[in-house]
């Protein structure tokens, strides 16, 4: 349903004058005849009132999306988001609550914007839980109305929003820089005018690749001789050494495995003796 709906939502955004002309001129439903589409919708999965209930609340996605010019992101493509949140609203929206559908859409609406900043505000993202994306776009609007926050304001807008003063100027902080490419030349003036780049800097001197991968073989190489070790062993010995030592979260002690077999607790032990010799004959040949 919902890609049937894109289409027809957003057919026209290539020219967005043309689009929100096009949106207004659809006539916007009254309050019976959006319950009685709704209940087709809801009852009997009728794809034509959706369709009508989503052209005719579309007008109120590009009132919406006024509210996010400011990050510097298309009207379009805030409209386009808009849009599917619209969509997925009118998909779950259940006639019987008694609310008018924009008003049960509005959070999807804003849902899919918000989502869509975050991702696409910079590279790296600003935010990423829930505390974070709500500070973001709070902080957003307080801007407008502080500048750059002092102590006081800081403390304010903290007590506002439920947070630590450290985590709001966490997020001011990310929110005052940008993004620079790695790939950035400056002109050194010592060396005829040659471009350098910024990547060519960012050398990693506290790892070698080498000394991991060899690790990582020698560990691997290590694990198969242990388990072939472990083959050649008969099957109590085998069960002792593994209940011992190699069973992380489940490991016995002698008391148990004597109580297991049948024999004392010495006996155990002479058994894990004799096997751990013979495992460490097999590893170091």
């Amino acid at each position: 349903m919902l890609k049937t709906f894109y289409t027809v939502s957003n057919g026209s955004l290539g020219n967005l004058n043309s689009y929100i002309k096009l949106i207004f001129s659809w006539p916007v439903l009254d309050k019976e005849k959006e319950i009685n589409l709704s209940k087709l919708l809801y009852y009997k999965n009728d794809l034509n009132a959706a369709k009508t209930l989503v052209l005719s609340n579309l007008r109120f996605v590009i009132h919406i999306s006024k509210n996010y010019l400011g990050y510097g992101l298309l009207q379009s493509d805030l409209i386009q988001e808009g849009n599917i949140g619209l969509m997925k609203a009118v998909k779950k929206f259940n006639p019987k609550i008694g609310v008018r559908l924009i008003s049960f859409a509005v959070h999807w609406i804003k849902s899919e914007i918000h989502e869509y900043i975050l991702k696409n505000w910079r590279i790296v993202k600003v935010a990423t839980t829930k505390s974070q994306r709500k500070l973001f776009f709070n902080i957003r609007k307080n801007k407008k109305k502080f500048g750059w926050f002092n102590k006081k304001e800081l403390e304010l807008v903290a007590e506002e929003l439920g947070v630590t003063c450290e985590e709001v100027q966490e997020m001011e902080s990310r929110m005052s820089t940008k993004d620079i490419t790695f790939n950035f030349s400056s002109i050194d003036e010592k060396k005829d005018l040659k471009f350098k780049y910024i990547s060519s800097y960012l050398k990693d001197k506290t790892s070698n690749f080498a000394n991991v991968f060899e690790k990582d073989n020698l560990g691997k190489y290590n694990n198969s001789k242990l388990n072939n070790a472990l083959l050649n062993l008969d099957k109590r010995s085998r069960y002792i050494i593994n209940s011992r030592w190699l069973y992380n979260n489940r490991k016995r002690t002698l008391q148990s495995l004597a109580k297991y077999y049948g024999i004392s607790a010495e006996r155990v032990r002479q058994i894990e003796k004799v096997a751990m010799k013979k495992l460490k004959l097999e590893i170091e040949n």
